[in-house]
């Protein structure tokens, strides 16, 4: 079942004394259960470490994160991540790549959702290949079945698609949101285009620089399921011409 993320009054601090960085100041965020939020800023806005905080990779200096009422205090089995690369085991095939959580939460074997993954995906019939045999765009897509072998409540994303060329990037796009429509899952993504953000969001969230702060949380009122016939719609337009505005401060470039 998708969980609620709750983020009140969170500041990070990295480092202490004249050389320490804020991060994040006072970052207050309700995601509903199965809801897309996107965020976006500018580079070292605080978007990563965020997401860092809400996966329990890394503690507030202050303030609280709660997944489903729980206080965050270390990654737990209902929460997925994916990278902005796909940090794939090459001396594993794909199907051992994507049972890889459930050998570390000694939760067993299970072929049959492993095998239902790949099928969601794609990739039916690559399930003995090595990482080196996959182009970008699938070995992305098998990091992104990884982090739902344990069926998490929560699908965090930092940058994913990144490093993928222009159409294999608008391909994945329609596959992540497939399978979120699919899943119904809370999704939470980090993205540098604002163009993508609005594509698959309900919501954006737009970050001020360092130190990150919520600037503004933009409506997406687009239909879904989506496509890219979406980007003639007026919308879209405004929804991204309104984030080009509050980033144009920062110096920002999609």
């Amino acid at each position: 079942m998708a969980q609620p993320i709750t983020i009140r009054d969170v500041s990070k601090t990295f480092g202490s004394g004249p050389s320490s960085v804020q991060a994040l100041q006072r970052i207050d965020l309700d995601v509903g259960a199965g809801e897309f939020v996107a965020i976006v800023g500018a580079s070292g806005c605080g978007k990563s470490t965020m997401l860092r905080l809400v996966g329990g990779l890394s503690a507030p200096t202050s303030g609280r994160i709660e997944i489903g009422g729980q206080c965050v205090s270390e990654p737990g089995p209902g929460i997925g991540i994916v990278f902005q690369t796909p940090v794939l085991l090459p001396w594993r095939n794909v199907e051992q790549n994507v049972q890889l959580p459930l050998v570390i939460q000694r939760s067993g074997n299970d072929p049959q959702r492993i095998q239902a993954l790949l099928d969601l995906v794609g990739l039916r019939g690559f399930e003995r290949s090595r990482p080196f045999e996959l182009s970008g765009g699938m070995q992305q897509r098998v990091a992104l079945c990884r982090a739902l072998v344990t069926d998490p409540s929560l699908l965090l994303m930092d940058e994913p698609f990144g490093a993928l060329d222009a159409l294999t990037r608008e391909q994945m796009n329609l596959e992540l949101q497939r399978i979120w429509l699919e899943t119904g899952k809370t999704v939470l993504l980090i993205t540098h285009s604002i163009t993508e953000a609005v594509m698959l969001a309900d919501r954006v969230v737009v970050m001020t620089p360092r130190p990150g702060r919520i600037r503004e949380i933009i409506e997406v009122d687009l239909p879904r399921p989506r496509d890219f016939t979406a980007l003639r719609q007026t919308a879209f337009h405004e929804a991204c011409d309104r984030i080009r505005l509050l980033m144009n401060a920062s110096g920002f470039v999609e």
